[in-house]
Parts: structure tokens; sequence; C-alpha cells
């Protein structure tokens, strides 16, 4: 016998994603602040404009889904709202995106270290 219990409804991809969403979220947010750090195709802008999609996406639409479609639509909106904000402060201080992405970097890799299975 478990020693937990399953949400109601859930699937086995739902739950192996809502177990590592905000690491996930976190990783994606670091990938997006480096590229836009040091490479020009993906553009700040292009950053915002992912974020005004994808959250508004989970707020309206995500949120009422079903597990595995539920914990993909908010990995979507929280790694473009960290994205966002790095990008917005990397506009006003550049070498902070750097610093954001190594923070994000270390809970990240902190999530992963501490996982005990």
């Amino acid at each position: 016998m478990s020693g937990y219990a399953l949400d109601h409804d859930s699937s086995r991809p739902g739950r192996w994603l809502r177990a590592r969403r905000l690491r996930t979220a976190l990783w994606i947010a670091v990938v997006e602040a480096v590229l836009a750090a040091f490479l020009h195709s993906v553009s700040r802008w292009t950053i915002i404009a992912l974020a005004l999609i994808f959250v508004p996406l989970y707020l309206f639409w995500g949120q009422r889904q079903r597990d595995t479609i539920r914990q993909l639509s908010w990995i979507a909106a929280a790694s473009q709202a960290l994205a966002v904000v790095a990008a917005i402060l990397a506009s006003l201080i550049g070498l902070f995106v750097l610093i954001l992405a190594a923070i994000f970097a270390v809970v990240a890799l902190f999530l992963i270290l501490s996982d005990r299975r």
C-alpha cells in the first residue's frame, strides 16, 4: 500500500509534470534570459510578446483544463513570467540579467539536488 493519496482525475504524466513544474519553469526562464543577453535573435520584445500570450492563456483557459494540459500551461506561463521579469530588468540593468539567470540556475539546481527520489 502506498503512503500518499492521488489527486482525483490525475494522470501519471500530469503528476510527473506537477512534481517538476517549478524546476522546469526556472530552467526555461534561465535559457531565455541567457539567449536574450547574448543572442540578438531572441529579443526582449519577443519574450514580452510570448508572456502576453501564455500568461492570459493559462489564466483564462489553462486553469480549467485537466491535469496534463493544466500543468503544461502553468509551466509555459510561469517560465514566461520569470523570463519577462529578467528581460525588463535587463533593459534597466544590463549585467543584472546574468545575475538573475545565475540565481534562477542556483535555485533550480538546489531543487534538483534536494530531490531524494
